[in-house]
């Protein structure tokens, strides 16, 4: 019988994510849409292909989409919502982030139309619902097969087309016609352009993608529906100091940091021992065990965090603690777009220009700056679907109170 350990203190799951004997296996049930992909990958083939994508994924190319056009995308998918005066945010958060994450992932929209961002946007939904399969409350059978007539659906009407152009365009680069430049800067063009060192089949490259897609989007407008409820109970219990924050960009992404800590969007993690392993603190895994890492125990180990049960944005974390905990995992697993959504906190003898504020904290600010505030008539509802602590729709009005 496969023995099962859990570790809830932030030093051991910090350590245990630092181990190379220490297997994915928190996936298994969603091989539906993550078998093969970078997030379960050990060992050589996931250093290879982390380090094909781990290219698209630099702080620079994350701050100058923010400085370049990511407030203008939050800008406009918010103004229709500001202009019925209300709006959930849950689709609020879903639709800003969809577009960004189709470009990180490499998936074209040619008709720029608002059917095809509700195309994704289902498909995000249902490729989600397959990957936390682990976690959720219905009949697994039933969700793997919605799940392939989704990623069927997608592969028809986004994947092909998108394959396409990018191979058409590999090929004129290959014959000196345009110039590397020319090349779309995603995920799918890097999958294409690296297929053989990579040893992919189109089944494993229409998962890869379709990982992208929804877990870029999942996650971050899941965040952003935490980050804006636990704003809206801090200012009603710290008025004053939620103004501040109003006014104060580093402070708002603050906010942001203490929302992933207390509620990480995935609050376990799950590794297999290949070998037997002595974390630091003594603590022994012997070979074959099933490890569950509880992240959201950890991110409250009272050791690390002071009153961690408590939301407070200006709380002090030693230096060596990221003030989201362990929201983003650690070690070679590590979110490979942490800093996209979380941005990049400003260090206090550092460049003020160097700070990049997130996805996140964009879509909070503009939120906020609008009026945004809870539906005095429609309260949140939560997401019975899954055992993970998630809003199934967040009502919110717009304007003075």
């Amino acid at each position: 019988m496969t023995e099962t350990m859990t570790l809830d203190g932030f030093a051991d799951v910090r350590d245990a994510f630092r181990q190379h004997d220490l297997e994915q296996a928190l996936y298994d049930a969603g091989g539906v849409v993550m078998a093969d992909c970078l997030l379960v990958l050990h060992g050589q083939r996931h250093r290879v292909r982390r380090r094909v994508e781990n290219r698209l994924f630099r702080r620079g190319t994350f701050r100058y989409w923010e400085r370049s056009f990511l407030r203008d995308v939050v800008a406009d998918t918010l103004k229709p919502f500001l202009a019925a005066g209300r709006a959930d945010l849950l689709e609020l958060g879903y639709r800003t982030i969809m577009n960004l994450t189709a470009m990180v992932a490499g998936v074209d929209q040619p008709r720029g139309t608002v059917e095809e961002t509700d195309d994704l946007y289902r498909f995000a939904k249902k490729f989600s619902e397959g990957a936390i399969l682990v976690h959720s409350t219905r009949d697994p059978d039933q969700v793997r097969a919605e799940v392939s007539a989704a990623l069927e659906e997608f592969d028809e009407l986004f994947l092909q087309p998108s394959v396409q152009r990018r191979r058409t365009l590999l090929d004129q680069f290959a014959a000196g016609e345009v110039e590397e430049d020319d090349l779309p800067r995603d995920v799918l063009t890097a999958l294409l352009r690296y297929w053989d060192e990579l040893e992919l089949t189109g089944d494993v490259l229409r998962r890869e993608t379709a990982f992208y897609l929804q877990a870029g989007s999942h996650s971050t407008a899941d965040a952003f529906t935490h980050a804006a409820d636990d704003f809206f109970s801090w200012a009603g219990s710290s008025p004053r100091q939620a103004e501040a924050a109003r006014r104060d960009p580093v402070l708002l992404q603050r906010c942001v940091y203490e929302t992933l800590r207390l509620h990480p969007a995935s609050p376990v993690a799950h590794r297999r021992a290949l070998a037997p392993i002595t974390l630091r603190s003594g603590v022994e895994i012997p070979e074959g065990a099933f490890v569950v890492m509880d992240l959201a125990a950890a991110n409250r180990d009272p050791a690390v965090f002071d009153r961690p049960d408590t939301y407070d944005p200006l709380r002090e974390t030693p230096a060596d603690v990221p003030r989201w905990g362990h929201a983003f995992g650690g070690g070679t697993h590590a979110c490979i777009g942490t800093e996209l959504a979380g941005g990049v906190a400003p260090q206090a003898d550092g460049d003020p220009h160097d700070q990049v504020l997130g996805t996140v904290t964009l879509m909070l600010q503009a939120l906020l700056d609008g009026g945004g505030r809870p539906d005095p008539n429609r309260s949140p509802t939560v997401d019975s679907s899954t055992r993970r602590e998630h809003f199934s729709g967040y009502p919110v009005v717009f304007g003075a109170a």
